[in-house]
Formats: structure tokens, sequence, C-alpha cells
């Protein structure tokens, strides 16, 4: 009896955030990740609206990982309908708890401050979701091992493997009448500081790929050798080197190397400011999960007791009182939201500061500007003009670069039916695929942004 299998490409099509893909078939529908867009304006007013698809009907979600372009459309899939599981792996689960709740807290904040000062053009401004949403979305949650199959229905079948992105991440392989779907996820890197290397697919008749860092490898910088030069500039200059940082994972490697540094009399011993409440909860979860990482307990308290964690924002403002030189770590990696806008409107305007960019920046975000070197940069509703020097290092990023993404294929010996590639942008996209098709003779399709494929198996 043949199959068919209808695949709706919901986001990170075209784009590297919202990633959303659902798989509709007759036994069960499943929607891999759920995620917010970010970036430009077009994208971010997506999040505001309902899916293209009728989502009471579809069965579960697995998630590949907990960042929040991966998980932070769930509790709006909540509001639509949704009432299956949420399934993932046990860091992610609470890797998403943290996000969720941080991604509400921002939403709400925003949403009051807008109504407060009057800069919003919707009377009045709501927030995206509240906690309370977040809290009817955290009751779906069901976690589950890697390496393990597990069935959803009579013919459809799934497992989770470890793909080193960030901890709790995983690559998802789904069964389909006997065909193999495989979704990526975000593939890590071979040499992450505090990973383990990706596990590799064998076996992939649809293949979704991330396609990221598609175009380029990162550069092969010496990240020490940077960090301890800027770190003895600002020194000199009695300045703050200021690091807009992804709270998962990249905050955990940053202390680390730091510390590492440190411990090697390769930087002094400059005050280290975690100004993320996001990413000291995500050290309890590195706590939690020790094996999922290659950090020892006693490293992790050495780390703790080498920095500062800001829990307030009172303690913010005492930190910017300091006239003290400090490496300041602060949220977010995108300079989106967070803590490190408050800092920057402080500090962006001083040529005695540096701000380093340490991961992607997406079209559209104050990073990607700063990236490209912006003159000013808007903060609350006001412009503050750049004379902080920019600095930016790939080399940290938890994406793979294209070797590394060719590298993770290799494993697969039968040619896939199909490859989509997703989670990139046109660029990076359409190198990959040239790729693909030269080196492996794949197949490689490029989706756009709600287009639909039916697979008939």
């Amino acid at each position: 009896m043949a199959h068919s299998v209808n695949i709706h490409f919901l986001g990170a099509a075209g784009e590297v955030t919202g990633s959303k893909f659902l798989i509709e078939t007759n036994e069960k529908n499943i929607l891999i990740d759920c995620g917010m867009f970010q970036g430009i304006k077009a994208l971010r007013e997506l999040n505001w609206k309902n899916l293209p698809v009728d989502v009471a009907h579809i069965d579960v979600v697995l998630l590949t990982h907990g960042h929040l372009d991966h998980v932070g459309y769930l509790p709006r899939l909540i509001m639509q309908g949704f009432h299956g599981k949420i399934i993932a792996t046990y860091p992610t689960l609470d890797i998403a708890t943290i996000v969720l709740q941080d991604s509400a807290k921002i939403h709400e904040e925003e949403a009051e401050k807008a109504n407060r000062e009057g800069y919003s053009k919707h009377d009045p401004a709501l927030p995206l979701y509240t906690g309370k949403d977040v809290s009817k979305t955290l009751q779906f949650f069901t976690g589950v091992e890697t390496g393990k199959w597990k069935y959803l229905s009579e013919n459809i079948m799934y497992r989770f493997k470890y793909n080193g992105h960030i901890i709790g991440s995983v690559f998802i392989e789904i069964e389909i009448f006997g065909k193999r779907f495989v979704f990526s996820g975000d593939i890590g890197r071979k040499n992450d500081l505090l990973l383990y290397p990706p596990q590799k697919p064998q076996k992939a008749d649809y293949l979704f790929l991330e396609s990221t860092y598609g175009d380029k490898d990162h550069p092969d910088e010496d990240v020490e050798e940077i960090i301890s030069s800027l770190v003895n500039e600002v020194l000199h200059k009695r300045g703050n080197l200021i690091i807009p940082s992804f709270a998962i994972e990249r905050t955990q490697n940053l202390i680390y190397l730091l510390w590492k540094m440190y411990r090697k009399n390769k930087i002094p011993n400059i005050p280290v400011i975690v100004d993320s409440p996001m990413g000291t909860n995500v050290l309890q979860v590195f706590r939690n999960y020790s094996d999922w990482h290659k950090l020892t307990p006693q490293d992790y308290n050495a780390v703790l007791k080498h920095i500062t964690l800001v829990q307030s924002y009172k303690e913010t403002w005492e930190i910017i009182d300091d006239n003290r030189s400090k490496i300041i770590i602060a949220g977010s990696g995108m300079v989106t939201g967070g803590r490190v806008l408050t800092y920057l409107d402080q500090y962006i305007d001083n040529e005695e500061n540096i701000v380093l960019l340490v991961g992607f920046q997406a079209q559209g975000t104050r990073g990607r500007d700063l990236q490209e070197g912006a003159k000013e940069i808007k903060f609350f509703g006001k412009y503050r003009e750049v004379k902080a020097r920019i600095e930016h290092i790939q080399t940290m990023s938890a994406h793979a670069g294209q070797s590394e993404i060719l590298d993770w294929l290799t494993e697969i010996k039968e040619k896939p039916s199909k490859v989509f590639l997703i989670h990139g942008e046109e660029k990076s996209s359409n190198i990959l695929k040239v790729k693909l098709e030269d080196i492996f003779k794949w197949n490689v399709f490029i989706p756009k942004l709600f287009e639909n494929e039916l697979v008939n198996l």
C-alpha cells in the first residue's frame, strides 16, 4: 500500500530562525521544533500570526534543542489549540523552561515599558505571551532518553541522537512506513570546549539539513590570543570589554575559557561579570547533567568562584557605576534584548570600551548592524553613537562550519531520495547545495517559507 507524507516548512526555510517543520501522515502529525522568528521586522511579525495549518490536529512536538528559535513559539502553539505531548531530552526540557520563562518576562517587561513611555504604535502594547502561558505550556513537556527508538504509532517511531550543539541537543530520526526522515537540528562542533563531538546519521531517505554556515568554515582564530589582547587593551585604556552572549553554551564556554586563561596567566585577575539570569540558570543545568559535557565537578566549582553572577537589575547599575575595568558577559547574543542593552546604552558611545561579538548575528539584529559597522544604534527608542570598538570572533560559534557539516554526512552510505536545506540564509544554503550536489551527487532542494512538499513513500 502506498503512503504519502505532507511536509510543511513553517519556519527556518530561507532564513535561520523560527524553526518549525510539520510532517502530516495518516497515522500521526508531527511537528519538529516550534521556534520563534528573530531578526528583521517582517519575520518578527510572523510570531503574532497563527500557523497556516490546523494546530489542533498536531499530535506531538519533537524538539531538537532548547534555543529560542527552536522552542520560543510553543506558548503560541498552545493558544492555537495544541494539546499533545512536547517531547525532548531531559536537559532540553530544562533549558526550554528557562528560555520560555525568560522570553515571557522580556515580552511582558517590553510591553509594560512601551505602554509607560508611549513608543509603541499599538495601544495597548501586549506581550507575545505571558508567564502564565508558559506555565500552561510546561504541562505538556515529556522527557525521553537518547539512542532508543520510541513508537508514536504502529508504523511511526523516532529516536534522538547526541549532536553537540548545546547541552541536551540532538538530531532526530523518524521512521515513517519504513522510510527514515532525519532532522539535523543545529549540528555542533567537533572540538567544542565543553561538549562531545556530534554523533552522525548512518541512513537518511529524507534529510533536513541545517545550512547556517553552509557557505564557509569558521576561521582558524587563536581565541585565547585575541581575548588576551583585548583584555590587556581595555585595562590599559581603563575601559570595559562587553561581550553580548547567548545564555546557553556560549556564556558557559566563555567563563570556562576565561578561567583557563587566568589559570595559565594569559590574563590578569580582572573582574568577570556574568549578567544573564538565564545564563546563570543554565549553569545549574550543567551541574545536573554532568554526563552531557566534559566539565568535571571540581572545575565547575572553580569556574564559579572566578566569576561574579549578577542577580538583580539593581546590581547591574552597581556594576555600571563601578569605574574599574571589567569583562561583562551579558545576554542577549544578537543584542536583541536582555541586560546587555543596558550596558551598551551606557558604554557604546565611549571609545575606551570594546564590544566583542562571539556568534552568528542574524539579519535585522543590532548585533548584525554592529558587525557591519553601524555608526549609531537604537536602544530604548533613542539612538546612541557607536564609538566603542567592535570586534567579532567566529570560531566560538556553536554551529558546524561547512567542512564540519560535510563531515557529519560521511556515514550515510545510500543516497537520500531528497535533501532539504533549512536554517540558513539564501547565500549559505545555495553554496552548500552546490557542494552537496558536487561531492555526493545528492538531490538537494531549498524550500521557501510556508511551502509544502508531498512525498510518496
